[in-house]
């Protein structure tokens, strides 16, 4: 009788167990359905949940570890530019595949899947607005887009952007992320970086301001070229920033490389980035620096020139 009670001892207490790892991994189930709606975001970082409508509110940066986690061209320039400032420019341009190529697939079946996923032609966006009442123009990559590489569309965009800017007399900022040139596109990829790069160095000659912005990752054909062609480069906290990859360096060197390479951190020190700026403070950052920046106006001194000529005229 005792043996009987004893079992049915055990086993309730084996059921009870049995409930409460099922509750348990129903309220997981919960929770990770509530974080798939949106509800809630787990910082990949220190792990806290924070409501999804208060992350967005700090710019998407933890308020925890201070984790900025990566954002997409629509916020980005919802965070810089002034509403209803933002001029798209050349929205018409789309890539092709001239060299028809084919990995696992046919690269213009990836280009079309990926622009019904995201709803983006290419890998970049850019436009002129107004930063705190100054005038931009603004070039912001999406590392949505096949990893934000840099083909023929993406160069052309940027270029053409660059053009307008130095017409105008806009500085110009562009927000970096990429994982390098578009191998889809071979030596046609390539070439965006010297394109590029010509159209800094006529904006330069016009003495006017360019200034990346380097965000993680930025790494491959867009560190070689036009990511650090800036008057001032800034960075974002803890961005990995670099040309081949960390793995790819420590086989060809055959060395343990610090745990610090190719961040922010490291690139400051030894003198590759200006300033490490939080995303928090770029918008105002940007803004000081763009405003001390301006080009000088003739117009008061030729006001004084008149002021000092009628002056000596009537006391004649």
């Amino acid at each position: 009788m005792a043996n009987n009670e004893e079992s049915r001892g055990l086993k309730s207490l084996f059921d009870w167990f049995a409930n409460r790892r099922k509750s348990g991994s129903t309220s997981l189930e919960r929770q990770e359905r509530e974080i798939a709606d949106g509800l809630w975001h787990k910082c990949s970082k220190c792990g806290v949940l924070a409501y999804t409508k208060d992350l967005k509110a700090n710019q998407m940066v933890c308020v925890e570890c201070g984790h900025h986690n990566r954002v997409d061209s629509d916020e980005r320039i919802r965070q810089l530019i002034d509403n209803n400032t933002w001029k798209p420019l050349d929205e018409h341009l789309r890539p092709t595949d001239p060299l028809e190529f084919r990995d696992r697939k046919l690269y213009s079946d990836r280009l079309r899947e990926t622009q019904d996923k995201i709803g983006l032609i290419d890998a970049v966006r850019t436009g002129l607005g107004q930063i705190n009442s100054l005038p931009i123009a603004l070039g912001v990559m999406d590392f949505r887009f096949m990893g934000g590489s840099m083909g023929s569309v993406v160069g052309e965009r940027l270029t053409r952007m660059i053009e307008q800017a130095t017409q105008r007399r806009y500085p110009v900022v562009i927000i970096c992320t990429s994982g390098g040139a578009r191998m889809q596109e071979g030596m046609l990829s390539l070439m965006q970086m010297a394109k590029i790069s010509a159209a800094l160095q006529r904006h330069k000659d016009a003495r006017l301001l360019y200034i990346p912005v380097l965000t993680n990752p930025t790494t491959g054909g867009v560190t070689a070229s036009f990511a650090m062609l800036g008057d001032i480069i800034l960075a974002e906290p803890k961005a990995t920033i670099g040309f081949a990859g960390r793995r790819v360096i420590e086989q060809t060197l055959r060395e343990k490389l610090p745990e610090n390479f190719q961040t922010a951190e490291d690139l400051l020190q030894h003198g590759f980035v200006d300033d490490i700026v939080p995303r928090t403070q770029l918008k105002n950052t940007l803004t000081q620096l763009i405003a001390l920046h301006q080009p000088v106006l003739t117009t008061p001194h030729m006001v004084l020139w008149e002021t000092m000529s009628l002056t000596s005229t009537a006391a004649e």
